[in-house]
């Protein structure tokens, strides 16, 4: 008889921690899904720093081949295909030259 009414005591009880425990796993679903997001955004910007690296070095290996001719490579937000809103400007001044890459959208 004593058991009985322990039973119907803790009826329920197991309901409740099932559900329970269903919040806290779907809360560490949402937590990976979240880091999975932000490691995503986090590859995608380091590719364009990357990208806008590579190219930088690029137009500074094509300078040094010809340094006789260091004022045809100056431009001014030239447009970057590679580079989301990407923009390089290279600009020199004797023999120094300052190539910048800016790229607003992700950095």
């Amino acid at each position: 008889m004593k058991s009985q009414r322990l039973l119907k005591q803790q009826g329920g009880v197991v309901l409740l921690e099932g559900l329970i425990a269903i919040v806290i796993f779907a809360f560490g679903v949402l937590a990976i899904v979240g880091m999975q997001a932000s490691t995503m955004r986090a590859t995608s910007d380091a590719k364009y720093r990357v990208d806008a690296s590579f190219l930088i070095n690029q137009t500074l290996g094509q300078m040094w081949a010809d340094r006789n001719n260091l004022a045809g490579y100056v431009v001014t937000n030239q447009v970057v295909s590679g580079l989301p809103s990407g923009k390089r400007t290279v600009a020199v001044n004797g023999r120094d030259v300052t190539v910048t890459v800016h790229c607003p959208a992700k950095w």
